[in-house]
């Protein structure tokens, strides 16, 4: 290759650089710019909240009975069940509706004597969860489940028949709470709200469940207040601001 020839290449590529350089820039320049740009948003939480009178009831029940051999009170507690299933299903608890939860056998340490911890006798429970369909006739069961040997009640859960439309109730009514607070922000903060960013859920809920923990005595009547249940829902919305 002669040396003007050489000469007119390095010529060429020096102005190519630059060239490049000068058209490259400015759309880096421009990209960099979009990307960097903050977008402007509101942020507010919803709640939605679902009140009405429980329809159904969940209880947990059952049969704890003391004796000298885990032998004997083992056939105690069993015999006393038996009784108790017999009478729970007379008051119209269907069979499916009748789930066993707990059962143990162990040394009978609230008999110790003396202040010493040495046990005497052997306690068996059990324990059985089932779902009361018609909640007027809560007391009813109860008694009936009292009268034929149950001496336990761990707890007692009032539900909705359909708890899941009334969750999509408690979601709607957030989303309409999210709203309305998103309006009253933009309009105090004098901009205009744009499209939905992000929606989020979070905190849902059923209450209040009133549980009882006690050792029933007689079969005297039990007093049932249900008042009502209560399912919440919580959501999140993000907004632009146009």
């Amino acid at each position: 290759m002669t040396f003007a020839r050489l000469a007119a290449l390095a010529l060429v590529t020096g102005l190519a650089v630059p060239a490049m350089a000068q058209m490259v820039a400015p759309a880096m320049a421009q990209t960099g710019q979009s990307t960097l740009a903050p977008v402007r948003s509101i942020t507010v939480a919803g709640e939605g909240h679902v009140r009405a009178a429980p329809e159904m009831a969940r209880v947990r029940l059952g049969v704890s009975e003391t004796a000298p051999t885990a032998r004997a009170a083992l056939d105690a507690m069993n015999a006393a069940m038996a009784r108790v299933l017999d009478q729970l299903s007379a008051a119209g608890i269907a069979p499916e509706d009748v789930q066993t939860g707990q059962l143990s056998l162990d040394r009978d340490y609230a008999r110790a004597r003396d202040g010493q911890s040495e046990p005497e006798g052997f306690v068996a429970s059990t324990l059985v969860e089932l779902r009361v369909q018609e909640i007027d006739s809560l007391g009813a069961v109860l008694d009936a489940a009292v009268g034929e040997g149950a001496n336990r009640l761990q707890g007692i859960e009032f539900m909705l028949a359909d708890q899941a439309a009334a969750r999509n109730e408690a979601r709607r009514a957030a989303v309409a709470d999210a709203q309305a607070r998103a309006a009253l922000y933009a309009q105090s903060a004098e901009v205009a709200l744009g499209e939905v960013l992000s929606i989020s859920e979070s905190n849902i809920s059923s209450g209040p469940q009133p549980m009882m923990g006690m050792r029933m005595a007689a079969a005297e009547s039990v007093p049932i207040a249900q008042g009502e249940v209560e399912v919440s829902a919580g959501v999140t919305l993000v907004f632009a601001i146009d």
